[in-house]
């Protein structure tokens, strides 16, 4: 196997990263106004847009953590690639003494 063989954790193209980044944005701003005209009390308000704040960053850490672990597990599949290639390559069956 070539080093330059697709991976299948392969980069997203542009298109999906701005559907990605405007879909989040739209929601973000929806739910920022949606509280913002909610017609209940101050404080009820802010318990929501620290609940909306919360639930964000709380999902940009889950996205961080589920990528961070998917990269590890990619380089470590590329590791043990490497090795049973070069054990591969490094094997001879007819030299003697090699069963």
């Amino acid at each position: 196997m070539t080093s330059d063989a697709k991976t299948p954790g392969s980069p997203t193209t542009a298109a999906f990263y701005a559907q990605a980044a405007i879909s989040f944005a739209i929601a973000l701003v929806a739910l920022t106004i949606g509280i913002a005209v909610l017609p209940v009390d101050p404080w009820v308000r802010a318990f929501l847009a620290i609940g909306a704040l919360y639930t964000v960053t709380s999902a940009f850490t889950l996205a961080k953590v589920i990528r961070d672990r998917q990269e590890l597990t990619a380089v470590a599949s590329r590791i043990d690639r490497a090795r049973v290639e070069k054990l591969l390559v490094e094997h001879d069956p007819f030299r003697p003494g090699a069963l």
